[in-house]
């Protein structure tokens, strides 16, 4: 279940300094994340996602990125974070720089491109709903967003079946969670999971299956259980309950951000 709708809301109503609307913004927030999820999930939601869709996925964006003459840092460095959270291995992320490079081409198909989609790598509304998202997280990372990407967008939208009010929903969400990220709660955020993952010895670039394994490494180094045999002293069970309690905190923030399962 998405949770920003419920953040937004929530700091938009303290940001007045009246408790009952932080409470209606938490309130409306939620009915926002509960319609929204069936529509458009986020990575993690869903079964591994098919070769014809991460295929169509980085040729449209590379088309997408290509629409007003010129592919900036900030989109190819969120197309590479997208690589990243659908665990792609170091084979699979050149091939997805293949093909977006090949999306860049001025003779690239969206259209049939768009249709094989249609007929086999998207054919639920959910998955269809998840491609326009991924594209859109990319093109809004850049500052401005030009007029001839969002006529992209829209013929993608047109035939993938997304309305126009679904796609303002969509980026309405995606500009908040943005303009969050870069605020002071945000920031505070993102020094958690900076946290989260340094408690697991482990940095950002490590796959969810590499996650779990520091994660049961450490609960079988560290569990009070492992050391009661040697009938150990208080303060030394009392620092392994604090150590498990910190790392199964830290696996817990990370399962929920990269839909661990």
């Amino acid at each position: 279940m998405p949770y920003w709708g419920k953040i937004i809301g929530t700091l938009i109503g303290l940001a007045t300094g009246r408790p009952l609307l932080a409470l209606l913004g938490l309130i409306l927030g939620h009915q926002f994340d509960r319609g929204f999820a069936g529509r458009i999930p986020g990575p993690g939601q869903h079964e591994r996602l098919s070769a014809e869709f991460i295929a169509a996925l980085f040729q449209t964006m590379g088309h997408l990125a290509k629409a007003d003459g010129r592919v900036s840092e900030d989109e190819i460095r969120a197309a590479r974070s997208i690589m990243h959270r659908l665990n792609l291995g170091a084979s699979d992320t050149r091939q997805a720089i293949a093909w977006f490079e090949e999306g860049k081409s001025g003779s690239f198909p969206l259209q049939e491109t768009l249709q094989r989609l249609r007929n086999r790598g998207a054919n639920r509304p959910e998955l269809r709903g998840l491609f326009v998202r991924l594209l859109m997280e990319v093109s809004l990372a850049k500052s401005m967003l030009h007029q001839r990407e969002r006529a992209v967008i829209w013929t993608i939208c047109q035939q993938l079946e997304i309305g126009r009010v679904e796609l303002a929903q969509l980026e309405a969400m995606l500009r908040a969670q943005k303009s969050f990220k870069r605020s002071p709660q945000g920031n505070a955020d993102a020094v958690q999971v900076d946290n989260a993952y340094r408690t697991l010895g482990i940095d950002k670039s490590s796959t969810n299956d590499e996650i779990k394994k520091a994660y049961r490494r450490l609960m079988n180094k560290n569990h009070p259980d492992k050391i009661s045999a040697d009938n150990p002293a208080p303060a030394v069970v009392a620092e392994a309950e604090r150590k498990t309690r910190d790392i199964r905190g830290a696996y817990e923030m990370l399962k929920a951000r990269r839909s661990i399962r």
